[in-house]
């Protein structure tokens, strides 16, 4: 599959490290070395994004790391205590959804879909200070 273009330009335009595969019926976007902020057990990660059919008129539901994140004291960051098996690896599954009517069809992409993903880490990252 191939990403809407928008989603295709933003990964070009922002040089990410990528790979874009099939799992069943999903469109996974696999983001290497995702830069974390402070505050975090590691300083990168593997981000996965999945894409429902239906995308882009539908949104992403939740996303994964591997390695697993928790907070830099230790702690546990709320939602992530489920893994999952994807592509041949082990994800943490951060349990994140957008409430009716949050995603805006024909406006939303990857691009704020990844801006949702990164003020989500910065808040978490935060609590941990």
């Amino acid at each position: 599959m191939t990403l809407p273009e928008p989603d295709a330009e933003f990964l070009a335009h922002r040089g990410l490290s990528h790979t874009i595969a099939m799992d069943g019926p999903m469109t996974c976007v696999l983001l290497q070395d995702w830069i974390l902020p402070q505050g975090l057990n590691v300083a990168t990660a593997d981000l996965l994004i999945r894409l429902q059919p239906g995308y882009p008129d539908l949104p992403p539901d939740m996303w994964w790391f591997a390695p697993a994140l928790t907070l830099a004291n230790g702690g546990v960051i709320q939602a992530t205590e489920v893994t999952e098996s994807h592509l041949g690896r082990t994800w943490q599954r951060w349990s994140r959804h957008f409430n009716p009517g949050q995603w805006r069809s024909g406006i939303d992409g990857l691009e704020s879909y990844v801006a949702l993903i990164n003020r989500e880490l910065v808040r978490c990252a935060a609590s941990a200070a």
